[in-house]
């Protein structure tokens, strides 16, 4: 057994042909939803959203 950082970087390589669409999934209003399912302005919106570490904010 070794450690982590003994270990070496693997890096995964995919083929196009391999590759898969990502849903991506957000919580609007209480629920969850896929983004792909928003309208254009809210599409918008969310690409917009800001990102804080509560941490650094406190």
């Amino acid at each position: 057994m070794s450690n982590l950082s003994e270990q070496r970087h693997l890096d995964t390589v995919l083929d196009n042909n391999e590759r898969t669409r990502c849903e991506v999934w957000t919580r609007v209003m209480g629920y969850h939803r896929p983004v792909a399912a928003f309208n254009i302005g809210k599409q918008g919106e969310f690409n917009e959203r800001l990102h804080f570490d509560e941490r650094e904010a406190g």
